[in-house]
């Protein structure tokens, strides 16, 4: 029936039921089971597990291993924001519930599991689940032992020393909560997320005094600015940040993509996707295009036009971010060839012709999560 407002009920045309139960309840319903975890869906990744798990630990491990793998195939990495952060937090646990276990068991489980859904979603890579399964291990397991002992020696788990271990040992809430056991009672989500909140409002009451006390004068979230001056300098980093990344993947290859970027007066800071270190002869060459693009004089325009026509045109733009219908596309071209140089959507401000931006130097590359590095560059004599 179709409810009215009035509360009438009137016999729909086509007759059904949405129960809202989904495949996998389905599955068990067919399958005569009391729980989604009996099909065949999570069972036998269950039965690999030692004898000594509980029944709940068996589940949150096939769970979490089916999420890790998915994800991972998607192109998420392990990072400290959006889908990353829940992939780490994710990985973080399976691992912390595998404690006693080894690296093997941890792949076995992951391994066995990626075989039996290859079947119907063929595109499953198990080199990249693994490789990104492995470096985000090898950097937890450094941590883990320490966190670990730390927690141990606690008495009682408040929000504040939960907060502590999360802060010095990567520890996230759900591992606090799954050690800490009876120490951990009175721990709440709730009061961890205040206590991670107050954190954040004394790193921004930092930023604030870095960059002028009282406020800035520009800041976009990516661009800051105290005064007029600032303004300009971080105007030409802006767009020296845009020829970084098209001078990165003319180096390294279209699989680079922006991960992150934020500029000061100072310095412009780049992440980007990539899965290895750079050589130095690699941060030599980006330097050389980057410069040579800009002592080129491109000239930098902008158009509006429809989003997915902007897509279509080729332009750079970061998947994980909404746009509106219509966005801006700032492209840096040789106005003689017509040579297009860099163009990816952008809120501006920007420099109308790459000479104006001056000579830029890497200072430094690093690793920032898996898969994710970062570029420090700065404005030069």
């Amino acid at each position: 029936y179709y409810s009215k407002p009035t509360g009438e009920l009137e016999l729909l045309k086509t007759p059904g039921v949405d129960t809202g139960m989904g495949l996998e309840r389905l599955a068990m319903v067919s399958q005569s089971k009391q729980a989604i975890f009996e099909t065949d869906l999570f069972q036998p990744f269950s039965d690999l597990l030692p004898l000594r798990m509980s029944k709940q630990t068996k589940r949150i491990l096939a769970d979490h291993a089916r999420a890790i793998a998915f994800l991972i195939n998607d192109g998420v990495l392990p990072s400290n924001k959006d889908a990353g952060y829940i992939l780490r937090r994710l990985i973080r646990r399976y691992i912390v519930r595998m404690q006693g276990s080894s690296a093997h068991d941890y792949l076995t489980l992951l391994g066995a599991l990626i075989e039996y859904y290859k079947n119907p979603y063929k595109d499953l890579d198990q080199e990249k689940i693994f490789a990104t399964f492995q470096d985000e291990l090898s950097k937890f397991e450094k941590t883990l032992a320490k966190g670990i002992s730390e927690l141990k020696k606690s008495k009682t788990l408040t929000a504040v020393s939960a907060f502590k271990l999360y802060e010095s040992y990567g520890l996230p809430y759900e591992v606090i909560k799954d050690l800490g056991q009876d120490k951990a009672e009175q721990l709440t989500r709730e009061d961890f997320d205040r206590e991670f909140a107050k954190h954040q409002e004394i790193s921004r009451a930092g930023q604030t005094k870095k960059f002028g006390g009282h406020g800035l004068l520009l800041d976009t979230g990516e661009l800051k600015a105290a005064n007029e001056e600032e303004v300009k300098i971080v105007t030409r980093l802006h767009t020296a940040t845009h020829l970084l990344q098209a001078s990165l993947r003319k180096v390294l290859g279209e699989g680079v993509h922006q991960a992150g970027s934020d500029i000061t007066a100072e310095r412009t800071r780049f992440d980007f996707t990539f899965g290895r270190k750079l050589a130095p002869e690699e941060i030599k060459e980006i330097e050389r295009v980057l410069n040579e693009a800009i002592s080129r004089d491109l000239r930098v325009e902008w158009k509006e036009m429809d989003f997915e026509e902007a897509k279509a045109s080729g332009a750079l733009y970061s998947p994980r971010e909404k746009y509106p219908s219509r966005v801006k596309v700032y492209s840096a071209f040789d106005e003689k060839t017509g040579e297009v140089f860099s163009k990816e959507l952008c809120g501006g401000p920007h420099v109308l012709h790459t000479k104006e931006v001056g000579k830029v130097a890497i200072l430094k590359e690093e690793a920032v999560s898996s898969g994710i590095r970062r570029i420090r560059a700065a404005l030069v004599p």
